[in-house]
Order: structure tokens, then sequence, then C-alpha cells
């Protein structure tokens, strides 16, 4: 009897003992998940990520601007364009290579849900551009919105906005050097393209050793 009420107190005592850490171990565990469920990132919040979520949020493309790209058949669109000049058509040929003198761009110019496209159109000869034409997609079709013929002339997009190089070329000037050169911007505004600005490059006053004016 007396070994058994001996045993009995520290029995009781190491029971409370083991109760007490048990409890405690659940509010730690309450107080973990309360504060997970109230703070921090969102992503956090939903624990951690899985591997393949990790995989497949690195591997996803970042969107364009509209989230459209639709390449187009630069010669035919030329071509088949009422407002293209009678002139740039006719130069409008396969060169040595068998390839047209046409570049085509692809771009965000106009705001719309597909991507607009700008095409340059070259001589075979010298490969002088001589006529630079904005498509924008209207509906599934394109739509011709700017165009400059008066060659040389060169386009490109920067940005949003369209930038189209002019030169001019006195007499006996080589093709890789005009007397000037001048630089247009535009942007998209209100459904067509405003010139926003403009800046000129004498060449030829440079070359004679005056400094080169630009106007802005």
């Amino acid at each position: 009897m007396r070994g058994l009420t001996g045993a009995g107190p520290d029995r009781v005592r190491t029971t409370s003992q083991a109760a007490i850490a048990a409890v405690a171990a659940l509010a730690a565990v309450a107080l973990f998940v309360a504060a997970c469920g109230t703070g921090g990132t969102g992503t956090r919040d939903e624990g951690p990520a899985h591997a393949s979520a990790v995989a497949g949020a690195v591997a996803s493309p970042s969107p364009s601007p509209t989230g459209g790209f639709r390449r187009v058949d630069a010669v035919s669109l030329i071509k088949n364009d009422p407002k293209v000049s009678a002139t740039v058509k006719r130069e409008l040929k396969p060169c040595e290579s068998d390839t047209y003198p046409v570049d085509a761009t692809y771009g965000y110019l106009t705001g719309g849900s597909v991507n607009d496209v700008l095409i340059n159109v070259s001589a075979c000869g010298d490969l002088v551009g001589i006529g630079t034409y904005v498509y924008r997609n209207v509906d599934g079709t394109y739509k011709n919105v700017f165009k400059a013929e008066e060659s040389p002339v060169y386009s490109e997009i920067d940005g949003t906005d369209l930038t189209v190089t002019k030169q001019v070329y006195d007499t006996d000037d080589p093709v890789s050097n005009p007397s000037r050169e001048t630089v247009i911007t535009y942007r998209w505004k209100a459904g067509r393209f405003t010139e926003i600005n403009s800046h000129e490059t004498d060449y030829s006053k440079a070359n004679s050793g005056a400094a080169p004016a630009q106007d802005n």
C-alpha cells in the first residue's frame, strides 16, 4: 500500500504535465493557422506553391499589350491595296535573289486588339525606300491607315509611335550621302496618326564645316 500510495501523486503529476503540454501544443497550432489565414501575400496564404505551378508560371510567356498576333502576306497586301500608287506597285517585283524588297514589322501602334503591320517597300537596284504603309486590323480585314510615298522614305516602330524618315538628295549626291534628312514622329490619336514631333538634319552644312541644323 505504501508503494502504491507513494506512486500516486507522481503519476497524477506526470499525467497533468502531459495534458498541459498537449493543450499548449494545440494552442500553438491554432495561433499559427490563424496567423497564416489573415496575413502575408495571397500566394503564401494558399501554402507553398507546387513545383508544377512554379514551372507553369515561369514557362508562361508575357502577354502582349492586347494579346493578338497575326502574320500577313506583305506583298499581296501591297499589290491588292487601292491606296498604293501604281508607281510603287510597278516597282514591287522580285530582285536578283528572287525575294521581294519588302519588310514587315509588327507592333501595337493604333491600340487595336490585333497587332498592326508596318510595311516598307524598296527599289531593287539601290534599295532606296519608295513607300511605307501602316495597316490596322479592322474586323478581320487589314485597312491602310497611313502611307508615305515621297521617296526616299523609311519608317520604324518606336514603342507605340511611328517614326518616318525622309531623305533629300541634291544634284550629284550619292545614295549613301543625302543632303538633308527629316524624321517625323506620329502617334495614333482620335482614329488617325497625328504628327507630334519632327526634326531635320542638314548634312550638307555639316560636310562644309558648319554645325548641323536641327529644327524641333
